[in-house]
């Protein structure tokens, strides 16, 4: 199992440790994949010292959508059956966000994905959403499903952020 956050916890260390977390004996070409897959390669390639950056506590020196690529390369390295993700592009402007929806599709692929999201962009593909109000279900079904309803919650939620 593996979980990506909303602000994702990296560590103290260079970016390469930071990824090869996911897979303590991950070889150096699983960890240039997994970046790779995460839409992180390039950005890591650009920085003075590449992938043996030191990123501080807690990440200061990358961005938001920086970090989130560093912690989503680390969860495909780790290719867990189950996926937790807690609103993992909420923090993002557009630009970044489309590079981490990218690394997300991927990560998500063939495996069980659950998604804590307000941004409905995050979930559009999904095979099954759920809707709380108030804590308590009410709607279940795909992207498709529930804009082709009359009047429901998620449809409100669409028309809000288009």
């Amino acid at each position: 199992m593996s979980l990506v956050q909303q602000e994702p916890s990296l560590f103290s260390t260079t970016i390469y440790e930071n990824i090869k977390y996911g897979k303590e004996d991950a070889s150096k070409i699983e960890i240039l994949r997994a970046a790779r897959a995460a839409n992180a390669h390039r950005f890591i390639s650009r920085m003075s010292e590449g992938y043996q950056t030191n990123v501080s506590d807690r990440g200061i020196q990358l961005s938001g959508g920086q970090k989130q690529r560093v912690a989503i390369a680390r969860a495909i390295l780790k290719n867990p059956s189950i996926l937790l993700m807690d609103e993992a592009t909420s923090a993002l402007d557009t630009e970044p966000e489309k590079l981490v929806q990218e690394a997300l599709d991927n990560l998500m692929e063939g495996r069980t994905t659950i998604i804590v999201a307000h941004r409905l962009s995050t979930i559009r593909n999904s095979n099954n959403n759920v809707v709380l109000e108030q804590g308590k279900i009410v709607e279940i079904g795909s992207h498709e499903q529930l804009t082709r309803k009359a009047d429901n919650v998620y449809k409100q939620l669409v028309s809000l952020q288009q």
